[in-house]
């Protein structure tokens, strides 16, 4: 196996970007770049820690990634799985990266900066939902803020309904973890409950 160990290499393979792919970073939120941010219902969140990497995904109403001003973004942590993998990277490692993504839209924003956590009851507040309020809120110090070139999406196809995988085919949740614990845990039980159970903890 041919492997690239230098950035000299790797220039030479794939030569220099073009110039709109330089001027498109900024290091704060401008106007275009909020309305983008406004209309995304998820997003991904890279982080890093001790015990190595961890990418979550985030799902919301639109916007619910906050434009705080044009340097900080406020992410309300919601109802999850309490393994909280990105809460305890941040806290070790403020560094993060995000990736929204916009139905029905090829471009994606990227985002990287450096994030605390806040429980501020104030701000908590702001982000209730049917009277329960996130146990704590992302802040989000904005580094660099760039869109990303539609081609990963094109050649996906994502967003077409046409293509989308056919989930009888597909291991469920329930399968896995019986697989996993020699069906001490999930199995069918847990695929049927689970809908009812993830409407009544969304928030």
């Amino acid at each position: 196996m041919t492997t690239i160990t230098s950035i000299e290499e790797l220039e030479a393979l794939y030569g220099l970007p073009a110039e709109t792919s330089l001027v498109k970073e900024v290091s704060e939120i401008t106007p275009d770049y909020q309305a983008l941010i406004a209309a995304s219902p998820f997003v991904t969140l890279a982080t890093s820690g001790p015990e190595g990497l961890d990418c979550s995904p985030r799902g919301d109403v639109p916007g619910f990634v906050r434009v705080h001003d044009a340097r900080t973004l406020l992410m309300p942590d919601r109802r999850g799985n309490n393994r909280a993998d990105s809460l305890r990277n941040i806290i070790r490692d403020p560094r993060v990266g995000l990736l929204f993504l916009i139905p029905g839209s090829g471009t994606t924003l990227r985002v990287n900066g450096r994030a605390h956590l806040s429980t501020d009851p104030e701000l908590l507040t702001t982000f209730e939902v049917g009277g329960q309020a996130p146990r704590s809120v992302i802040v989000i110090a904005v580094e660099a803020v760039y869109f990303q070139c539609s081609r990963a999406i094109v050649r996906s196809d994502i967003w077409n309904p046409d293509k989308h995988a056919d989930l009888t085919a597909l291991p469920t949740p329930g399968k896995i973890l019986a697989t996993l614990t020699e069906n001490r845990l999930g199995g069918e039980p847990y695929d049927v409950e689970w809908p009812a159970r993830a409407r009544a903890t969304l928030w």
